[in-house]
């Protein structure tokens, strides 16, 4: 393999048997080198083949990211894949590098930020935020002691589901079309707009983004807890009822038969929803 740019010291771009443009790490793989220089493949550490429309973004990003944090990165990617058992996007190596990146320096800055779907992720990808967790512990171990926030992992976690929702070919199902009728459904039933500055909205939302997911990826979750069903249900009779004709609307779309346990929590979403317009309409 012959060098074609050098991007940094540690990665250059070739071209592979196919022709194709590549991307090469490896340790002092660009130190001292020209374009056409042969690359040592005892230096080559990891070789990103990625979709041609992303190799330049990718090859802009790496170029000022510090090498230890693109080693990082690509650890916790390939724990991803052996852990979870799933195909990722290849995209993944742009954004969880980027997003890494971002968050080691945040963190020596002493800037946190606030994950405010930690419970979201938590509950509905917890294979995803355990390996977000275990990501964690790998920043420690190899950048001195530097200890990211739980809501890291829930970021984490994140950008992993993305990357299995993007090798999915059934990502053909709607889903921004049916996130906007479920949510004209929920307007109807609690009377009005709701409030899209608040928190309970983005919440609402994301929550209703991964349930259509859900349905994409044929998983059912399932939480066995009937106290707090029975509970919801009693208290908020017609957050329920919106709820089942949410589970009309998908069953109609796309012939879905949505579960007890997605509808609770469907309706604990719509109740805080619904709450925070009513707080926004005694404040007016």
């Amino acid at each position: 393999m012959k060098i074609l740019k050098i991007i940094n010291n540690n990665i250059v771009s070739s071209v592979d048997q196919r022709g194709k443009e590549v991307v090469v790490m490896g340790r002092g793989i660009g130190f001292k080198k020209k374009q056409g220089d042969e690359i040592s493949l005892a230096a080559v550490e990891k070789i990103f083949i990625l979709p041609e429309e992303s190799t330049n973004r990718f090859m802009e990003l790496v170029a000022d990211i510090p090498y230890e944090h693109m080693q990082l990165a690509e650890e916790i990617i390939h724990y991803a894949k052996k852990t979870l058992g799933k195909k990722l996007s290849k995209n993944i190596y742009i954004t969880l590098t980027d997003h890494l990146n971002y968050a080691i320096e945040r963190k020596k800055q002493g800037i946190e930020v606030h994950n405010a779907l930690l419970w979201e992720i938590q509950k509905f990808y917890p294979k995803e935020y355990a390996v977000g967790l275990r990501a964690l512990g790998m920043v420690k171990e190899k950048a001195k002691g530097l200890v990211l926030p739980v809501d890291e992992a829930a970021f984490i976690a994140l950008h992993l589901v993305n990357a299995e929702m993007d090798t999915d070919m059934r990502q053909s199902v709607p889903i921004p079309g049916m996130i906007k009728d479920i949510l004209n459904i929920i307007r109807y039933t609690v009377g009005g707009e709701l409030d899209e500055e608040s928190l309970a909205y983005e919440r609402l939302v994301t929550h209703l983004k991964f349930f259509l997911q859900r349905i994409i990826k044929e998983e059912v979750y399932q939480d066995d807890d009937e106290e707090m069903r029975r509970t919801i249900r009693k208290h908020c009779p017609e957050e329920y009822g919106c709820a089942l004709k949410i589970k009309e609307y998908v069953r109609t779309k796309i012939g879905h038969e949505t579960t007890e346990d997605e509808l609770v929590y469907l309706t604990l979403h719509i109740n805080r929803v619904s709450g925070a317009k009513r707080r926004r309409e005694e404040e007016e």
